[in-house]
């Protein structure tokens, strides 16, 4: 699968469907699992996987050595997400990439739209787009839980009551086609992250896999902090990581509270940030000569 568009437009999210063969699966009914990768890191995308195949050759994923991705090397989950692109006969799968600055606009936002609520938006509008392809008849459908899995799987059974929807724990490691899911959205989230284009300049660029624990990600987080700009797209800004090192280490901007029609935006200022005494109020000012 070629995810060019997502690695020249890192800035957006994007779906990607795969090329299966339509025929194969007119009039079968077919199993769909979900699941997704990279939900934890402080870089980069979080993907979202889906898989389907017929319900009764799940049994040919797990001879494809399919299982949950965090079990697998990196080398041997190419392998098989190469194999799962040419059997389109048997299987067939979409991924959504869900940028960093999607992730944290949303977290941060005046009206927030947290992570769990992303996470089942997502998993509903690729169970659309799967719905919704010609000659699919998706039945079932294994979900990974996202929070509880009892009030998940209600949601999903009220927007969807036709199908059969089962959402468990480690569904990844439980059904074959959730296992095939995870890799999708492995494979693709790694390319995404090793390919990622920097349209800022960054003095040092190797950033490892993201999570707060590497040191790759943190010496990364350190190198690439501006004091009034704060960090790079591929930075999830909304997590902790991020936020206690701005909070740390960047000036204060002072922001206008609200404008009216009679308000020039000078009178009320809200000081963000109390750890650092630096204050940036010019560079936001059209009245500023600086």
């Amino acid at each position: 699968m070629d995810f060019t568009k997502a690695i020249e437009d890192n800035l957006h999210d994007h779906l990607f469907v795969s090329n299966f063969d339509r025929d194969s699966f007119k009039g079968i009914d077919l199993c769909l699992g979900i699941d997704e990768a990279g939900r934890g890191p402080v870089l980069g995308p979080m993907v979202y996987g889906a898989l389907f195949c017929p319900i009764d050759k799940e049994k040919q994923l797990k001879e494809m050595k399919c299982a949950d991705s965090k079990s697998l090397s990196e080398k041997d989950r190419e392998s098989i997400f190469e194999r799962i692109n040419e059997e389109n006969k048997i299987c067939g799968f979409a991924v959504k990439s869900l940028s960093p600055n999607t992730i944290s606009t949303g977290m941060l936002g005046r009206i927030k739209y947290n992570l769990n609520e992303l996470s089942h938006d997502t998993a509903i509008s690729l169970i659309d787009v799967l719905c919704n392809q010609e000659n699919l008849n998706i039945t079932h459908v294994y979900l990974d839980t996202v929070g509880d899995p009892h009030k998940y799987e209600l949601k999903l059974s009220k927007r969807f009551p036709k199908l059969k929807i089962k959402v468990a724990k480690k569904a990844d490691s439980l059904y074959p086609c959730v296992s095939a899911a995870s890799i999708c959205a492995k494979v693709t989230r790694d390319n995404l992250l090793k390919n990622w284009i920097f349209r800022e300049n960054c003095s040092y660029k190797e950033y490892g896999s993201g999570y707060p624990g590497d040191p790759l990600t943190k010496k990364f987080l350190d190198s690439n902090l501006n004091n009034v700009f704060g960090f790079v797209k591929l930075v999830r800004f909304s997590w902790s990581t991020a936020g206690i090192k701005v909070k740390k280490s960047c000036v204060a901007v002072k922001w206008p509270d609200a404008f009216d029609e009679n308000d020039d935006g000078d009178d009320e200022i809200i000081d963000c940030t109390e750890e650092n005494d630096q204050v940036v109020t010019f560079f936001f000012n059209d009245n500023s000569k600086q």
